[in-house]
């Protein structure tokens, strides 16, 4: 049967496109035969042996599969062309997918032809060297000679295409398989399936799982497991769990991978409890977790903080025979980093060690980011050099971390020599560490000067790197400055995040450009980014500080309007501005409504209340109020204490009252 295929090349010969493709591949096997071929000649229980082996394809070590085909390639007469088959399969297996190619081409010298099982084995080898292209003239090549391709044939050249990421190729063939009479079964539709799910295609990966019943194929564990696994990747686990509902209905068994998939999908949406149930559920099922399960669970307990429900499910992996490797301790030491329990980190590297699992970059990494965080960059550099002796290769990421902790410590000079040391590897994160460490020292022109750098090394700064500078520029009194790189972002078509918009207002509204603040508000909730609680703190203490306190309270009150629950910041902020003006009625009946809303009082809500009734002398108010604050175990501060020395110079209760909590504080401390 001849198929029209868009991929055939109809100029080259078979011979010479199989000869491109291998080009010069320096197989062991061409060693061995020339040896061979000028050796003395083996005894007869050698060649029996040699026979009997490539026979029987029962070799496991590749030396052992050269010297049988080399000594019966010398037969008269020669094995057959079933029992070459048989042998390069068993190679295929072993993914010696070069020697099998070569020794093919031995095979056609010796005058032994081909069929259609041998091609497909040279086209399953060119498609796991990702020659494609290869692999269909060989099928072009099957075609010409008058040999029907099998269904195997059709699914290994689908399979093929997917490994090379044309899926879109891959579902044309399988349509042109289907069109031409040709049965696909159920591997062939898990061939398909799998690549459509790897390439975002999950719908039509369903639309071909409820067809293949209709074509007399039925679904199989493998089919559902792919497409289970990427529903959960995009969060739709609730149609995945209806999936798994109809594979038991239809009496298929769930595996451990189908299992493993779920527990990844509802760990992604943060419901822990259900990816335990399944994890029990698979157990219950007699399906034993693999260390893929254990490591999904345990790192997505570490980075939920839960690292004592991390630490458990690692001692059941333990005591279940599951041998945990270098993923699970990383996982482990990096929930108990975040959970700053560095010594028990430590001891599990110390561990790992002793179970002979060697420690890998991503684990390194992890430790001295710990570090350098904490401010411990010493400590870091020795990892480093431990690491280095270990042989494992520091990555940017190694050094971006050590640079951080340097610019931490404020130790610029250092972070600096990191970074120069490293520039060849140095990345858009690298540059923004750095930036931000020349910004936080005031040294704002060395921070431009290496902004503008990036673009001479072709990197593109990100929405980290432009709001740190921004910052910087506010910082430095350059608000010109800081505008200009807000435009020259936006122009760049770089999405600006809360973070850069809360930057600007902010900015905006410590140099009193309120109206520039509330233009950048709007464009922000145009740009369907939602206003946080931080961006509205900024802007109600920037109209309080300009005397717009009606402005202040219209936008405070819309906080409610919108569903939002101010927090202590923003109830500070429009006390502060409420005392400021006067109003220390409204000041205080917003103190009380606080705890009605949820959000107590803390140290600094007391001590604004406190001074502005002070400021006002309302000594009586202030007085109930510093009772309460000192009941209640907070502090009155400087100002606070300043203001009731001033003028309760006849209230000598309040005074030594404030002194007591104030020296009982300071002895706890």
């Amino acid at each position: 049967m001849m198929m029209k295929m868009p991929w055939r090349r109809k100029s080259r010969s078979f011979h010479l496109q199989l000869q491109g493709a291998i080009g010069t591949i320096q197989s062991p096997f061409l060693f061995l035969f020339t040896n061979y071929c000028h050796s003395s000649t083996s005894t007869l229980e050698d060649a029996r042996f040699f026979t009997n082996n490539f026979k029987s394809a029962s070799f496991t070590r590749l030396h052992d599969a050269i010297a049988s085909f080399n000594h019966v390639i010398h037969m008269n007469p020669l094995p057959s062309r079933v029992h070459f088959n048989r042998f390069l399969s068993a190679l295929v297996k072993m993914k010696q997918y070069h020697t099998v190619l070569s020794m093919s081409k031995t095979i056609e010298f010796l005058g032994i032809s081909h069929d259609v099982y041998s091609l497909s084995i040279l086209i399953n080898c060119f498609c796991h060297l990702h020659l494609g292209d290869f692999g269909f003239s060989v099928f072009g090549k099957m075609l010409k000679f008058g040999l029907e391709p099998t269904t195997v044939t059709f699914t290994t050249l689908i399979n093929g295409l997917c490994m090379e990421s044309k899926i879109d190729k891959a579902v044309e063939f399988f349509d042109d398989m289907v069109a031409r009479g040709y049965q696909p079964n159920v591997y062939t539709y898990n061939v398909i399936v799998n690549g459509m799910c790897k390439f975002g295609k999950t719908s039509v990966a369903i639309g071909l799982l409820k067809g293949m019943a209709d074509r007399g194929c039925e679904p199989n564990v493998v089919t559902y497991s792919a497409i289970i696994d990427a529903l959960c990747k995009d969060e739709l686990v609730g149609e995945a769990l209806e999936l798994l509902s109809q594979m038991r209905n239809k009496g298929i068994s769930p595996d451990v991978i189908t299992y493993t998939g779920l527990i990844h999908g509802v760990c992604k949406l943060g419901q822990k409890n259900q990816a335990l149930a399944l994890m029990n559920e698979m157990v219950e099922q007699n399906i034993l977790p693999d260390v893929y399960t254990f490591n999904v669970l345990i790192d997505a307990l570490c980075k939920d903080g839960m690292v004592a429900e991390a630490q458990n499910t690692f001692n059941v992996m333990i005591q279940r025979g599951v041998e945990p490797n270098v993923v699970t301790y990383s996982s482990l030491i990096d929930g108990l980093c975040i959970s700053d329990q560095f010594k028990e980190a430590l001891a599990l590297l110390k561990e790992m060690v002793g179970r002979n699992i060697s420690p890998d970059v991503f684990t390194f990494n992890i430790l001295i980011d710990t570090l350098c965080k904490k401010g411990l960059v010493s400590s870091a550099e020795n990892i480093i050099k431990i690491m280095i002796q270990r042989g494992v290769e520091p990555s940017v990421v190694t050094y971006s971390s050590l640079m951080d902790g340097y610019c931490l410590c404020r130790e610029i000079d250092k972070a600096r020599k990191v970074f120069d040391l490293t520039n060849e590897i140095a990345d858009i994160f690298s540059y923004s560490i750095l930036i931000n460490g020349y910004c936080k020292c005031k040294m704002i022109d060395d921070a431009k000067e290496l902004f503008d750098e990036m673009s001479d090394k072709g990197l593109v700064p990100d929405v980290v790197t432009y709001s740190t500078l921004i910052e910087g520029m506010f910082q430095a009194r350059r608000p010109q400055t800081a505008q200009e790189l807000f435009k020259n972002m936006c122009s760049h078509g770089q999405q600006p995040n809360i973070v850069t918009f809360s930057i600007m207002i902010n900015g905006l509204c410590r140099q009193g450009n309120l109206d520039e603040a509330l233009t950048l508000l709007k464009e922000m909730e145009e740009s369907q980014l939602k206003p946080d609680l931080v961006t509205y703190c900024i802007l109600i203490n920037g109209m309080c500080k300009a005397g717009k306190i009606n402005d202040a309270k219209e936008l405070f009150s819309s906080l409610f309007e919108n569903g939002l629950q101010p927090n202590v910041h923003i109830y500070s902020a429009i006390m502060k501005g409420l005392c400021r003006e006067g109003l220390m009625d409204k000041a205080y009946q917003i103190f009380r409504d606080m705890e009605k809303g949820g959000c107590l009082p803390n140290n600094c809500c007391y001590n604004i209340i406190i001074q502005g009734f002070l400021k006002h002398e309302d000594l009586p108010k202030a007085s109930e109020l510093i009772n309460e604050m000192v009941d209640k175990g907070f502090s009155a501060d400087a100002t606070t204490t300043e203001l009731v020395v001033h003028l309760s110079q006849n209230n000598d209760l309040i005074l030594s009252k404030l002194r007591n909590r104030s020296e009982a504080s300071k002895g706890v401390q």
